[in-house]
């Protein structure tokens, strides 16, 4: 039976990182927030979307995302509404994707909203990226191109760092890319699972 190891972290903790380290050993990932934008280009999210907010997220048929991230990262009611919409779509797909990938020991399945969205519940194990809350937020407002109030507000939105790392199995901590391989290594030994790549 293969294992589903969820990873997941704050705003700019280096969730993507992580997962990329663990797909260079040859474990496949899965990276729902990517996918939860694939699926919000479908014609059964979008109309639903429609139906939640209004056509006022919409410009000419074409979904206006900037505009609904304002409207839910400053309302946690809207961002849990907008949460009911996709992710049942990412957990159809990913159960999908989960049987291409039945032969593998192991599967990881990245979510920044892992907790938030109850996803941690079909999880075997827990690893939870942590890193330094200002080194965090750099890293947004540089990669996003967004200011540090809008930074904060997102932060704001997610549960932070000791409510995720009380319900997780692992924690990586995020100072160095040598710290993330060691850390990688020691979870593949405790659960048993050869690298599959060197």
């Amino acid at each position: 039976m293969t294992k589903i190891i969820g990873l997941t972290g704050g705003i700019g903790s280096g969730k993507t990182t992580v997962a990329n380290e663990f797909a260079t050993l040859g474990i496949p990932v899965y990276i729902a927030d990517l996918e939860a934008k694939k699926m919000m280009q479908t014609d059964s999210v979008l109309n639903q979307i429609k139906e939640e907010f209004g056509s006022t997220v919409f410009d000419k048929g074409v979904l206006l995302r900037d505009k609904l991230s304002e409207i839910v990262f400053n309302d946690k009611k809207k961002l849990a509404k907008l949460n009911n919409i996709v992710h049942p779509a990412v957990k159809l797909h990913f159960k999908e994707w989960l049987l291409e990938h039945q032969n593998n020991p192991c599967v990881i399945y990245e979510s920044a909203i892992l907790f938030e969205s109850g996803s941690y519940k079909e999880c075997d194990y827990i690893v939870n990226v942590v890193a330094p809350l200002e080194i965090r937020i750099q890293r947004v407002i540089e990669r996003d191109k967004t200011t540090r109030e809008k930074v904060l507000e997102r932060v704001k939105n997610q549960w932070n760092d000791e409510e995720k790392s009380s319900k997780s199995d692992f924690i990586v901590k995020n100072t160095s890319m040598e710290a993330i391989k060691l850390e990688i290594v020691k979870i593949l030994n405790f659960l048993g699972i050869k690298q599959m790549k060197s």
